[in-house]
């Protein structure tokens, strides 16, 4: 009998009621979250308020306890594995570094997911897909054929995103994108994904502790602490609340640094 959604168009990722625990650690306890369609949406908090275990539960490597995830309107948790599968399809994940096979050069990586979904595809366009996949994410083309051991962190940071764009994905995964990169590297590649996002529709789901990135980028900011998220807005909407933990973060010395620069960059914009 088929299975009857009932979906908010506008709305890509739906997490309710969501309960993940480790032993007797508790790290999310009742945590709903909606992503918008066609949004960046940041997603900040304290050490141990489960970022990256929120991603993982979205995208199916972390089961939770309780709880319900839709993306595209379909629930994903205790999903036919065949089923799920169709829906991991349209998006792309970019780990916290990389995650790139090592053995692998970087257009072999770019390929694995392509050969998962097309396995009889010809091998001279999965060469063509996965050079074009490299291009896109800022890598000059001689970096294909070259392995992860002999890449920059910046540049397995955009191997792995050339990897996550691989399926033409309408929805991206981005797990702390630009840590460890200098402030330049960082800028270009903030750049690049606004880029991206404009250019191909992309929604995305960012987790992020940078600052410039959460202004310079994200359409909106999700804050996790006390085990749910416990605010989403503007970063000025943000700043209107009263909860300690984003008066820190945001209005703290690092903060208002972040905000003045955001400013200047607009000014400059705006005057071009």
């Amino acid at each position: 009998m088929a299975r009857l959604n009932v979906h908010d168009g506008d709305t890509v990722i739906r997490v309710q009621g969501l309960r993940n625990a480790f032993a007797d650690q508790v790290v999310h306890d009742g945590l709903d979250l909606d992503v918008r369609r066609g949004e960046i949406l940041g997603v900040v908090g304290g050490s141990g308020t489960g970022k990256s275990v929120l991603m993982r539960s979205i995208i199916g490597l972390q089961r939770p306890e309780t709880g319900t995830v839709e993306v595209f309107g379909e629930p994903m948790i205790d999903r036919d594995e065949s089923e799920a599968k169709q829906v991991r399809s349209r998006w792309g994940v970019l780990f916290q570094g990389g995650a790139l096979f090592s053995t692998l050069t970087v257009a072999e990586n770019v390929q694995v997911p392509i050969r998962e979904y097309y396995p009889r595809l010809d091998p001279v366009l999965l060469d063509e897909i996965a050079a074009y996949k490299v291009a896109m994410s800022g890598l000059p083309a001689e970096a294909g054929p070259k392995y992860p051991s002999e890449l920059s962190g910046g540049m397995k940071k955009r191997a792995g995103l050339a990897r996550a764009l691989a399926l033409d994905p309408q929805l991206l995964f981005l797990d702390e994108p630009t840590a460890g990169l200098d402030p330049i590297g960082a800028a270009a590649f903030d750049e690049l994904i606004r880029s991206l996002q404009k250019t191909l529709g992309l929604t995305v789901f960012l987790i992020t502790h940078d600052l410039d990135t959460l202004h310079a980028i994200c359409d909106r900011v999700a804050v996790l602490a006390d085990k749910r998220v416990i605010a989403v807005g503007t970063i000025p909407e943000l700043l209107a609340l009263d909860h300690p933990w984003i008066q820190e973060y945001f209005n703290g010395p690092r903060g208002r640094v972040a905000a003045d620069a955001a400013e200047r960059a607009a000014a400059k914009g705006a005057g071009e």
